[in-house]
Parts: structure tokens; C-alpha cells; sequence
């Protein structure tokens, strides 16, 4: 049997209805060895990095502020929705929104949600190399 007789399309208002946890990435396909997630976000994330991978994010809707720190020197990036920014490799960053956004994540397939080096990681913030959409 072909491959593609297994593959089936996905929509991702259906994936993300599909599921309520902020912060808990459900992976909605594999591109060769990456992960396509979405997630639901609110509120803050927390300060990590990626030290191997760089972390692709596309806003599907609402808003999200991603504060990027880099020695003493730190800014904001700020994506409303249809907006896509890469953060790289090695970069420490905190993903926020204040309001309320749905999210695509491109990453490499076994990427840690929380990166490689991270601050504590707060009860409201599922550290995962991403969960099966069920």
C-alpha cells in the first residue's frame, strides 16, 4: 500500500478545537523529521533556549510578544495574526499573550517545548516534546 493512502488532511480550527490546555503543543503532522504543532497560549510561557534547533512560530489567531534576550540585550518581537517569526537557535526567549492566541510550531521532531535551558518551569506550562492530537 502507498504512503500517501495513510495521509489524511487536517484542519487546524478542527485540530485546535480538539483540544484546551494552554501551553501543551498537539503535533498535527511530520514533515520529514519536524513537527508541525499547534498550541493554545495565554498568559506567559517562561525563559528558555533552543540550543541545538531554531523554533519557527506562526500566529493563527490572537496575539503573541516574544521577548528575546541575547547578553544584556533584550527586545520584543510582537506577531499579530498571519505574522511568522524564527527565533534562533540558541536565543533565549519567553513566549506571552496577554489576550489570548492560537499558534503554529515548526520544530524538529523530540524538540523539548521548555528548550534545553530553561528558568523553573511553572505549573500552567506542559513541558513536552509535543502530544498526539487525539
Amino acid at each position: 500500500m502507498l504512503k500517501t493512502m495513510h495521509a489524511h488532511a487536517t484542519g487546524l480550527d478542527e485540530a485546535l478545537a480538539r483540544f484546551d490546555q494552554l501551553w501543551s503543543p498537539r503535533i498535527v503532522a511530520t514533515v520529514n523529521d519536524h513537527d508541525v504543532r499547534v498550541a493554545k497560549v495565554a498568559g506567559e510561557h517562561l525563559w528558555h533556549a533552543h540550543d541545538d534547533t531554531d523554533e519557527f512560530f506562526c500566529v493563527l489567531d490572537g496575539e503573541l510578544h516574544i521577548a528575546l534576550r541575547e547578553g544584556s540585550d533584550e527586545r520584543t518581537v510582537t506577531l499579530t495574526k498571519g505574522s511568522v517569526f524564527v527565533v534562533p537557535r540558541g536565543v533565549e526567549h519567553k513566549p506571552s499573550s496577554p489576550d489570548g492566541a492560537s499558534i503554529l510550531l515548526f520544530e524538529r521532531t523530540g524538540t523539548s517545548s521548555v528548550g534545553t535551558r530553561h528558568d523553573t518551569v511553572p505549573a500552567h506550562v506542559d513541558a513536552t516534546t509535543g502530544r498526539e492530537l487525539t
